[in-house]
This record gives structure tokens, C-alpha cells and sequence, in this order.
């Protein structure tokens, strides 16, 4: 079998990576095996030189690994840019870090007790294609500098970028095997979840696929961390600054062309403000500019693969049939999709109920605040949300009443090394980042002296 990584607004083929064979996993999963029992032992001091350095190739080479990611997956050159930049700091994050967070926890007790927290072998990762180096970085660069070792199942689309970071993880000096990427098929995913040598599975992706996941990881008693779907409410309210509010709904929603789970999907405004905010909305989405993502002055570029475009399309003319109403956009040509908006959409429209991957957001309205937070938690997905307000004691009242696993006020929402990240209900479970994220793939082990 041969993965095609196709350049989705030339729609040329960039490059083509065989499927590797049984034989050729089972020696993968071999030198992981072996990696592990070296790697395991080394000091976070030499740990920390190596991720370092990875950081710094990753700056150093931005330029082309920047473009790889926009060949590969469309995104505008400066986001891919600023991409590689955020996985770097990932990387210095951790470096700098992973020791303290790791650090034997004392219990006040007669006798001397403690936990320790130790590397606990293989993390299997399935990542996806909207963010082909932050996903892998995000959770590589912990599970690493916490002693473990790695294996990263990434998107088909994306192998190139999968190629470059294993490259730089070598280059840095990691030990072969620390660090491995694997072009395997769905079939082959098993039987890397059963290995013994595999500890745990981390995936970010559709909610179909975590379920799928989970059930193996289950099945083979391996810890899993699932960051799925999500359909994010933008919650804004009589109160908020409307201008700024459209100016960050319009980042939050094109940003990647609205190829992010927590991208802002569902706008969620109150009757008194809704007119004013869907104007001002409307009036910043006119203003993006969608095509080639290598030219100057675009906003955004094409969606990474047709069937994306085409699922997105077959929501939005649903969404229309059901009520909801165009304010702006609406056109698409190939992988292009022009930045949209609609109205009027209400709790039984496909693109409330539906995550909407892609550059299409939605205004709901709702009667007053409590309205918008009953819409805002009708839903299946809890990654994250936002709420705008200027009163700042109400907002951290109705913070803590938002069914998410993150909220953020007057904000764009977004992910941060220093901050767990993650969702509840169908978006998954388990945290990354942070000192919660590196804890993940350990073994918290209890140790007691009499």
C-alpha cells in the first residue's frame, strides 16, 4: 500500500511512502524495545541537552519546514512558520522543566513515604494533519524528556512532516528507536497497541477514531489520552466589546481555515447585541482573502483534502435547508472554501449538531445569559469555549458553569505549554501539556521506608 502526500492546492503529488511490511514493524518495535532500556536510564541533564537542541534545529529551519507543512497541508506559509516556532518552545518548555515536574512527592507520615514517578515505556501516538508538527511535538517532547520512548502513527497526508521531525530528532542526537515514525495502515494499528513494549496510546483526532482506539487500548489494558472533536462556543454577551469580540471570533474561527478542534465554532450571542455582532462579523470575514497559501496578502488556503471541502459543503447547503441563513461566502472551488458565515442557526441545524471542520462559522442567538450557557453545554463535545463579558466576576461564575475543558474569557483560546489542555465528553479524556500532561505516560509508584 502507498500513501500520497498531495499538495492540496495544486492538487499535485508531492511524494509517495510505502506502507511498511510486518517484518519491517516488528524490527521497529524491536529497536524501540531496546531504545527504551538506554534511553530510560539517561540523566534529565542529557535529556535536556538533546531536546535543546532539537529546539534549535527547529528554528533554524523553519523557513523550509514551514513550507513543507503548507505543501503538504495547505495552511498559509506564516502560519506554518509560526508553527514550527511554537513546537521549538515546546521542546525549550520541557527541556527546562521536565525535572522539577518529575520530582519525588513526599507524604507527611510517620515513616518515610513518597511517590516517584517513573518512564514507563513505549507512548504509540496517532496524530492528525492540521498541525503535523505541534500535535507530534506537543506530546513528544514530555514523553521524552520524562524517560520514554516513542512511536508516532501520523496522518497518511502529513508523512513528510513525520519524516522531517524523526530527521531532527536525530540530528539533535536522540539514539535511534527514541524517537520512530511508522507508516502503518488501520489493520497494523493493533497489533502495535498490543506489543509489550507499548505502555499507553495518546491520539488526537475524529471521534470515531478515538472510540476505535480506546476500545483496543482497553482490550490490551494500555492507558489511553484521547483529545477528539470539538464544536467551541463563542458565548458573547450584552456587555462585551463588540468589536473586539468579531475581531478575535474572526482569528478564532479562520484561523488554519478553521482546521482546528478548538477553533470557534458555534457563536453564541445574546438577542440585545446579536444584530450588531453579526454585522461586525460579517464585515471581517468579507475582508479575508482565500487562495494560494504561498502569495502574499492571503488570509488562508485550501482545506487539506477534497473530501474535507466536500463534507463541509454538504453541511453548509443542510444548514441552509434547515434555516439557517448565508451572510457571507458560501463559494467553493476544489479544496478552496470561501470564509462563511451564517445566521439563524438554531440546536437542530447538522452544522450545531456537527463539528464543522473547516471556515464555516455559525451565529445561534440566544434570549439572554443563561440561554446562551444551556445552548453553549447542548452539546456532545466539551473541549473548549470562550466568554465575552466585562464583568469579570460573572464571567468566572459562568467559567465554571460551561461543560469544557477549557474556557477562556475576552480571549482567543488556545493551547500553551505552562497549561493542561483537553476535553470532556465526546472530545476525550486525559490532559496534555503542562506538569499534568508530562505525568500522563508514568508510572507514579509509591514508595515507603519504615
Amino acid at each position: 500500500m502507498i500513501f500520497k502526500s498531495i499538495n492540496p492546492f495544486t492538487q499535485a503529488v508531492i511524494a509517495e511512502h510505502e506502507v511498511v511490511t510486518d517484518a519491517q514493524l516488528t524490527q521497529k518495535l524491536q529497536l524501540s524495545e531496546s531504545a527504551f532500556k538506554h534511553w530510560r536510564t539517561t540523566s534529565f541533564q542529557e535529556r535536556a541537552d538533546k531536546m535543546k537542541k532539537l529546539a534549535n534545529i527547529l528554528r533554524s529551519k523553519k523557513d523550509e519546514l514551514g513550507l513543507l507543512i503548507t505543501n503538504e497541508m495547505g495552511k498559509i506559509l506564516a502560519e506554518g512558520i509560526a508553527e514550527v516556532e511554537k513546537s521549538a518552545g515546546n521542546c525549550d518548555f520541557y527541556a527546562e522543566n521536565a525535572e522539577r515536574m518529575l520530582r519525588d512527592e513526599r507524604y507527611d507520615t510517620p515513616f518515610k513515604s513518597m511517590s516517584v514517578y517513573d518512564p514507563s515505556g513505549a507512548v504509540f501516538a496517532i496524530m492528525p494533519w492540521n498541525y503535523p508538527f505541534w500535535q507530534v511535538l506537543r506530546y513528544a517532547a514530555p514523553a521524552i524528556m520524562a524517560g520514554n520512548v516513542t512511536l508516532l502513527k501520523h496522518a497518511p497526508n502529513v508523512i513528510g512532516c513525520a519524516k522531517a521531525i524523526e530527521k531532527a530528532f536525530l540530528e539533535a542526537g536522540f539514539p535511534e528507536g527514541v524517537f520512530q515514525q511508522i507508516n502503518i495502515d488501520i489493520p497494523q494499528v493493533e497489533r502495535v497497541i498490543a506489543s509489550d513494549i507499548v505502555s499507553g496510546v495518546t491520539l488526537t483526532g475524529s471521534e470515531m477514531a478515538g472510540s476505535s482506539v480506546a476500545a483496543l487500548a482497553g482490550k490490551h489494558i494500555k492507558k489511553s489520552v484521547l483529545e477528539l472533536g470539538g464544536s467551541d462556543a463563542f458565548i458573547v454577551l450584552n456587555d462585551a466589546d463588540l468589536e473586539k469580540a468579531t475581531t478575535v471570533a474572526t482569528q478564532s474561527r479562520m484561523l488554519n481555515a478553521g482546521q482546528a478542534c478548538i477553533c470557534a465554532k458555534r457563536f453564541i450571542v445574546t438577542e440585545k447585541v446579536a444584530d450588531e455582532f453579526a454585522a461586525l462579523f460579517a464585515q471581517k470575514v468579507s475582508a479575508l482573502q482565500q487562495g494560494n497559501p504561498l502569495e502574499s496578502g492571503i488570509h488562508m488556503g485550501p482545506l487539506a483534502r477534497i473530501d474535507l471541502a466536500e463534507k463541509l459543503s454538504y453541511q453548509l447547503e443542510h444548514s441552509l435547508k434547515q434555516g439557517a441563513k448565508i451572510v457571507v461566502g458560501g463559494e467553493r472551488e476544489h479544496c478552496n472554501f470561501q470564509p462563511t458565515l451564517i445566521d439563524f442557526v438554531d440546536a437542530n441545524n447538522i452544522a450545531f449538531q456537527e463539528e464543522t471542520f473547516g471556515p464555516l462559522a455559525t451565529i445561534i442567538r440566544a434570549k439572554d445569559e443563561n440561554d446562551a450557557i444551556a445552548i453553549a453545554n447542548n452539546h456532545r463535545y466539551g473541549l473548549a469555549a470562550a466568554i465575552w463579558t466585562e464583568d469579570r466576576e460573572k464571567a468566572y461564575t459562568l467559567a465554571r458553569t460551561v461543560e469544557a475543558g477549557n474556557v477562556f474569557v475576552n480571549s482567543l483560546v488556545r493551547s500553551d505549554s505552562r497549561i493542561p489542555f483537553g476535553g470532556i465528553k465526546k472530545s476525550g479524556y486525559g490532559r496534555e501539556l503542562s506538569e499534568i500532561g508530562i505525568k500522563e505516560f508514568m508510572n507514579m509508584k509509591s514508595v515507603i521506608i519504615e
